[in-house]
């Protein structure tokens, strides 16, 4: 044990600090690295991932540089970069409004004030659920137990052989990122389509290893369930349809990607929304149970309670969301002004606003739980997005009627998509940190030193949130938005999510949307919804939500995840032949290492290759055009493909050897 990490006990941790200023400062700085990293990864792949254990392990290297920590102070540190991991979340809608045109960017103040005034609500519904969804239910909350799992053993242990691990896995994808986004040495993936009697199917992988760290911390049945919607969406869907409605003026892999982008897409949001409604429907009574247990005990920070039960006054909580209504309408009113609704500015504020606190409320409520059940990875964010920019396009027609002009639709539109992106932003910091308050109750800290840092870290991502999308969106620009001199198309960033919210909200404004893929989407959620309950009774994992989202997503992107969660099963399963059967406390304790060392080297995975993708859209972005430090030519390609696999296979080889060999495990963890 380190001479500097005294065993910890409820005297000791009295004593310890939490709140510090140089704690505040640590996590700060983590948050704008893992905010970098996840905004580039999010705008690439549709899919963030959670900050909170690297940044639990760089807090308590850091610390250690510093002559060392408690483990409480370490827990503020990553109970404030969490808000990173969550907070990026509102890119599932927010680019929607530049690729309707109704931005040309990323405002500062009005993008600073969606994701503000929408983490601030996260926090302040999460304190009233705090009592009833953590300390006063059995719920698992795998992912707060994890994360307090980590922190112990880093406070007992050589902490900082893991912060080697992360670091290590960081500069190994960030170099190979470097040699591929930027020098063009290496190739991205590989893909092909062929065309049988007129039906084109298509297959494809990329090489990212960021892409095999997200697969890895996913799991196997979650990514079995993508390879599920991957098998419906190209093995299915797209030979029936192209085969339905042959294009000849298109080559194989061009129809197989119209199909997949204008009509597959929306089967899988039909599978969500399902997936989604079933979701809050199953929790009403829970969510209601929590409202009332909530009001009946209102916490406080008075000496009459433990310290372990220090909330920040429910009356304080109150006062605040009431508050923060006042700016939240004046967003909504000035985002409506341009329209030229005359006082229907004012009852169109109100309205929004209203729709926002309760639904937004509710959306919150239902994701805290799920986050108790089965992670916050696990929640419907996806869905919940789906959810709102469905119910807002068909709402906001209602009071408007007409009187927004020619540019009507495309107001309404814009209107859906913003409040959207208030709803996902609410629900996601409610969702992540419930999971934060969770390993803080198993840690012995105090909720409202808590609740303090996790209203800092959503003050400072949400600061640094706009110009880094800025910064990403003038670099490389967005599939589907017009792009600017010296871009590069085939750089230009997917933002899946986004532009599947975007259709959705367009389709229904202008009346367009094919109801037919929904509504066969929506018959096979209820299937697999059936599917998903019946398996969770025989404690297997198959979200049916995650089929959906492998309907959406690119198919490069499914595969290289679907490779790093087969590649941790098969790690798992090396690993239990050598070491013993799941039971034996030696084995376990193994397995427990390997574990341990996979998420941290997958989370150095996504950190390396991000934050490398960032540095080069601001290389692009001085430079005037994209790819400004490639030195290999288009005719290059054919090599730099042959390199990239072979890279990426060895990559694999590397990572495989690490998480499944006994002894290599336990050294670094």
């Amino acid at each position: 044990m380190d001479a500097r990490s005294p065993t910890i006990t409820p005297k000791t941790q009295d004593r310890q600090a939490e709140l510090t200023l140089r704690g505040i400062a640590l996590g700060a700085a983590i948050t704008v690295v893992f905010m970098a990293a996840n905004l580039y990864m999010g705008l690439k792949t549709g899919m963030t991932f959670s900050s909170s254990i690297p940044a639990a392990m760089i807090s308590m290297g850091a610390f250690r540089l510093m002559g060392g920590a408690g483990i409480l102070e370490n827990n503020i540190v990553q109970t404030q970069a969490s808000a990173a991991g969550t907070l990026c979340n509102v890119i599932l809608a927010l680019p929607g409004l530049v690729l309707v045109g109704h931005w040309h960017g990323f405002p500062f103040w009005q993008t600073t004030a969606v994701c503000l005034l929408g983490g601030l609500l996260g926090v302040a519904f999460s304190i009233p659920l705090r009592r009833a969804l953590v300390s006063g239910s059995d719920l698992p909350y795998p992912e707060g137990i994890a994360a307090a799992e980590v922190l112990k053993t880093g406070h007992e242990e050589q902490g900082g052989r893991g912060l080697r691990d992360l670091l290590g896995a960081a500069a190994a994808a960030g170099t190979i990122g470097l040699a591929t986004t930027g020098l063009k040495v290496l190739g991205e993936g590989l893909n092909g389509a062929v065309s049988l009697g007129g039906a084109v199917f298509r297959t494809g992988t990329g090489f990212s290893l960021a892409l095999v760290g997200v697969g890895y911390l996913v799991g196997i049945g979650a990514c079995l369930a993508l390879l599920t919607g991957v098998l419906i969406a190209w093995g299915i869907a797209v030979p029936i349809l192209t085969a339905l409605s042959p294009d000849p003026g298109k080559s194989a892999g061009a129809a197989a990607e119209a199909v997949w982008s204008g009509q597959v897409r929306l089967m899988g949001a039909g599978i969500i929304a399902v997936g989604g409604l079933w979701t809050v429907g199953s929790l009403a009574r829970p969510i209601f149970g929590s409202i009332r247990a909530a009001l009946s005990g209102s916490g406080g920070l008075g000496k009459d309670h433990p310290r372990e039960e220090r909330d920040l006054p429910i009356t304080w909580v109150a006062a605040a969301t009431l508050a923060l209504c006042v700016p939240l309408a004046i967003l909504f009113a000035y985002f409506a002004a341009p329209a030229d609704l005359g006082g229907l500015m004012i009852v169109l504020a109100v309205a929004a606003t209203l729709f926002t606190v309760l639904f937004g409320f509710l959306m919150a409520a239902a994701c805290g739980y799920l986050a108790g059940l089965l992670g916050s990875s696990s929640s419907p964010i996806s869905g919940i997005g789906i959810l709102t920019t469905m119910a807002t396009a068909l709402l906001l027609p209602l009071i408007l009627g007409h009187s927004a002009g020619p540019e009507g639709d495309r107001f309404v539109t814009g209107m859906a998509l913003l409040l959207t992106s208030v709803i996902i932003t609410t629900s996601s910091i409610a969702n992540d940190n419930l999971q934060d308050l969770k390993t803080g109750q198993v840690l012995g800290a105090t909720p409202w030193h808590q609740q303090v840092a996790l209203i800092l870290g959503v003050g400072v991502g949400a600061v640094v949130i706009a110009p880094l999308l800025s910064l990403l969106y003038e670099a490389y620009g967005f599939v589907g938005a017009p792009a600017h001199d010296g871009q590069d198309a085939g750089s230009a960033m997917p933002a899946p999510q986004a532009a599947l919210m975007t259709q959705i909200a367009n389709g229904i404004t202008h009346g367009e949307l094919p109801w037919t893929m929904v509504l066969i989407g929506a018959g096979l959620g209820v299937v697999l919804v059936a599917a998903e309950t019946w398996l969770k009774r025989r404690d297997l994992t198959f979200p049916a939500l995650t089929v959906g989202i492998g309907m959406y997503l690119p198919l490069s992107v499914e595969m290289t995840i679907a490779i790093g969660g087969v590649l941790g099963w098969i790690a798992e399963r090396r690993l239990r032949a050598r070491v013993g059967p799941k039971g034996d406390a030696k084995a376990d304790k193994a397995v427990g290492y390997a574990r341990r060392r996979g998420v941290l080297l997958a989370s150095g995975f996504l950190v390396g290759e991000s934050c490398i993708g960032v540095l080069l859209a601001g290389t692009d972005l001085l430079a005037g055009h994209s790819s400004a430090i490639a030195v290999a030519g288009k005719g290059f390609a054919p090599y730099a493909t042959g390199l990239g696999l072979a890279v990426f296979l060895a990559g694999l080889a590397v990572y495989l050897r690490m998480v499944s060999t006994p002894a290599a495990a336990q050294r670094g963890a």
